[in-house]
């Protein structure tokens, strides 16, 4: 894990659960040594954070009161807490875990009564599981090269039940009840194409990178195809 991401997730960590937090309960959260925990603990706090700690006690985390604390309506607070629990229907297990944490960030930095208000909203999301096909490749590899605009070498199966292997200029990602799309830019066919990320049985970092074009081609697909946001892909833009 890079040492940015650990000392991230120390942090969330420091703000999500009860306080005060014992070091073996940190080092199991977080996944790294008591002795790496120690090291991480001295280097926030030598970037400023206010890590209080006892032997035997455990840390507290105190937010910087000279920060002003972030404000939300009560409107706005249900709105992201449904938001939120929309995604335990996506069936992204990391992306789901993501969200909880992030809310759990925001609402660390709220005042009391807004974060109370953030723990009993009365908004509720539920819906029928969606019914997507599993998908068997790393998504956080899938997710990476979209950020990143690193091509991918992909074996895919069609819905002619036909395999190819090519590489792929990845662009985003879009979740439906169904399927879950990758929309990319195809070097073999030179042409923007859908691909159900469930039929690709292979992906591996390929040798381009398109940086920083994608923001480009998004723009050039938009403009070919007269995008509309629920439009479903046609025939030929699929595979």
């Amino acid at each position: 894990m890079a040492r940015m991401d650990r000392l991230m997730r120390l942090m969330d960590t420091l703000r999500r659960l009860p306080q005060p937090v014992t070091a073996a309960r940190l080092s199991e959260e977080t996944g790294v040594s008591l002795r790496q925990l120690y090291r991480d603990i001295a280097t926030l706090r030598a970037g400023g954070a206010l890590i209080d700690g006892a032997a035997g006690v455990g840390y507290t985390l105190t937010e910087d009161p000279v920060l002003p604390p972030q404000s939300f309506s009560r409107l706005e607070i249900e709105a992201l807490m449904l938001a939120q629990s929309g995604l335990d229907q996506i069936g992204d297990e990391t992306l789901k875990k993501a969200g909880r944490n992030a809310m759990a960030r925001i609402i660390a930095t709220l005042p009391d009564r807004q974060a109370r208000q953030a723990m009993h909203t009365v908004m509720r999301s539920w819906r029928q599981p969606d019914k997507r096909p599993p998908v068997t490749v790393d998504l956080d590899l899938l997710r990476e090269a979209c950020w990143e605009e690193f091509s991918l070498v992909i074996t895919y199966r069609d819905l002619q039940e036909r395999t190819t292997t090519r590489e792929i200029w990845p662009m985003g990602l879009s979740y439906s009840e169904t399927s879950l799309l990758l929309l990319a830019h195809c070097r073999l066919r030179q042409d923007y194409r859908h691909f159900h990320v469930s039929r690709i049985a292979s992906l591996a970092p390929g040798t381009e990178s398109f940086r920083p074009n994608r923001v480009g081609l998004l723009r050039d697909y938009i403009q070919q195809r007269g995008y509309d946001r629920n439009r479903s892909p046609q025939r030929g833009e699929v595979g």
